[in-house]
């Protein structure tokens, strides 16, 4: 069975099982000033699944128009599955809302499994640089977490980092509950297995024992182990990460430069080296956008 993967910035990916198209995410269309991806969501022609990891614009946008011309069913959390529903009117026969903890059969003997996992500690003191410790920031509130959020988002909308970035917030944020909750999606098919989650955070004895051929893993922000940020640098929780799934192959994303002028591109040479440095096994897949990579031959 041919399975192939194409990175579309940020952390979405189209994954291709034999006949059967999954979206892994569903951002594609992003600010003008940021680099092209070589296709738009109006170019999406054929998709049955798209998976969601959580509710923010930069994972959510482009499922409902994605979902409204394919006919694809939509896999995500209630509060990604409301907003679908209530605001973009997809029918509720194309809606598959998940708490983690669910098998999700995609026929042709593909399965995912949804497993529960954490965003990124974006209320966090976090660094540009992989290879940059962060400390600190241990203990906060959920008051005040939410407070420091909901400051960087009003900056997003307000037109401080520019008009295209507010006119494409306006257009793209659908004003989540938070997150709405992530998930990290297991996809078993007969060729191997693929994990990915889309931000950078997990539940250490979610990931100790499920061991996929393939981890798809983002790179950006400052880790969230258990709840609490990461003390130390992204390069040793992304290691860290490889570390407890013992995959073969590892792929980076959400380090590209997504939404200038807020976002730099992360340099992967860290992270590599820390990954390499603890698990010298494992092979790493540099991806560049829209290369069709080619998993197992």
């Amino acid at each position: 069975m041919r399975v192939t993967l194409d990175w579309l910035g940020v952390s979405t990916f189209r994954l291709t099982v034999g006949e059967t198209v999954i979206f892994l995410d569903a951002y594609i269309d992003r600010v003008p000033a940021a680099p092209p991806v070589g296709m738009t969501v109006a170019e999406v022609r054929r998709a049955d699944y798209v998976l969601v990891g959580h509710s923010h614009f930069d994972h959510l946008w482009g499922a409902e128009r994605i979902a409204a011309r394919t006919g694809a069913t939509v896999i995500g959390s209630h509060e990604t599955v409301r907003l679908l529903h209530d605001q973009d009117a997809i029918p509720e026969a194309q809606l598959i809302a998940v708490a983690g903890g669910e098998p999700v059969d995609l026929g042709n003997d593909i399965r995912v499994r949804v497993f529960p996992s954490l965003h990124s500690c974006i209320w966090a003191t976090m660094s540009g640089n992989a290879a940059e410790p962060c400390l600190g920031d241990l203990g906060i509130a959920y008051q005040e977490r939410a407070l420091r959020v909901s400051r960087g988002m009003d900056m997003l909308h307000s037109g401080a980092l520019g008009a295209e970035v507010a006119a494409h917030m306006q257009a793209s944020d659908r004003h989540p509950r938070g997150e709405g909750g992530s998930f990290a999606y297991l996809i078993e098919t007969p060729a191997g297995s693929i994990f990915w989650k889309d931000s950078s955070g997990h539940w250490s004895g979610v990931l100790r024992d499920l061991r996929p051929d393939v981890a798809l893993l983002a790179a950006i922000g400052r880790g969230n182990v258990d709840g609490e940020p990461v003390q130390g640098t992204l390069a040793g929780f992304i290691a860290t990460e490889v570390e407890l799934l013992k995959p073969k192959t590892v792929a980076l994303c959400h380090h590209d430069d997504w939404m200038p002028p807020l976002t730099q591109p992360i340099d992967p040479g860290p992270i590599r080296h820390e990954v390499e440095r603890r698990v010298p096994a494992v092979e790493f897949l540099d991806l560049g956008y829209l290369e069709g990579r080619r998993l197992w031959s």
